[in-house]
């Protein structure tokens, strides 16, 4: 069974008291979930049109425990707490087998 991963782009941080208080929340439920951050930071180099943005890639041992995670009470009150204190691209998507 592959794995998947969590990738979030970070493309602009609106309120950075509102992403504190989303992260307080929001890492206690993805470990909950089973989930593991394995990149969490701004990136160190971009190309091709990348830009140096603040990514997070969180690793789940199945496609279906990644959804549920996302899909879970606890992610989505992490959700809550952020509200439009951040603007992201999240991708769910399934590692290579």
């Amino acid at each position: 069974m592959a794995k998947a991963y969590w990738v979030v782009i970070y493309h602009a941080i609106k309120n950075p008291e509102a992403l504190a208080a989303y992260a307080k929340v929001a890492a206690p439920a993805v470990r909950a979930a089973g989930g593991r951050f394995i990149v969490r930071g701004t990136a160190a180099k971009a190309y091709e049109g990348g830009k140096e943005l603040r990514t997070v890639v969180v690793e789940f041992d199945s496609l279906e425990k990644a959804i549920a995670a996302h899909d879970g009470t606890g992610y989505q009150a992490a959700l809550k707490v952020l509200g439009d204190g951040a603007a992201r691209d999240f991708r769910i998507v399934e590692g290579a087998a």
